[in-house]
């Protein structure tokens, strides 16, 4: 595991304070890593840590019907089936979004959205079972170099998130 060689830098950035301050809120066991490489795709994030593509978890945003935030946490070993995922919910399809909705909704930017510490609660929160398939997971904390430690049953209790399938 590479770190960045600035980790205070990182860990002084609002957006990660938000995440950590969220993560002791809920009494997360992990704690905040800062990498040297980017974190920003989930193989970024993978290579950087020595794990497997499928242990970290994504946190994707789309706009629903409603006009609310879903937030969907993925495993990155598959991309998230969007029709499955609208189907499923009773929505005809979901609203892909751009950086600046992301930006305004959850408080972190595009490669950095925790899981936790949102400045609106999503509408709705899913979690995709195949992170149930290992131990430990990685999520993003505020920044494309900030990661934490987690785990399924964690991110679960932590985000009141419904599991569900989300792709193949």
């Amino acid at each position: 595991m590479s770190y960045y060689p600035h980790v205070e830098h990182i860990l002084e950035r609002a957006s990660v304070k938000r995440a950590q301050e969220a993560m002791d809120r809920l009494n997360v066991s992990g704690r905040i890593h800062a990498l040297s490489e980017s974190a920003r795709t989930a193989q970024e994030a993978a290579d950087s840590l020595g794990v497997e593509v499928g242990q970290i978890a994504s946190s994707l945003i789309f706009k629903l019907p409603s006009g609310g935030a879903l937030l969907i946490i993925t495993s990155g070993r598959h991309r998230v089936d969007t029709d499955l995922v609208a189907k499923n919910l009773g929505f005809e399809k979901l609203a892909r979004v751009d950086a600046d909705y992301v930006k305004e909704i959850s408080g972190y930017s595009i490669g950095g959205v925790s899981p936790l510490g949102w400045i609106s609660k999503p509408e709705i929160i899913l979690i995709d079972k195949a992170l149930n398939d290992y131990d430990v997971v990685w999520a993003a904390a505020g920044h494309p170099h900030a990661v934490y430690p987690t785990s399924y049953d964690e991110l679960l209790k932590c985000t009141g998130a419904t599991p569900m399938v989300v792709g193949d």
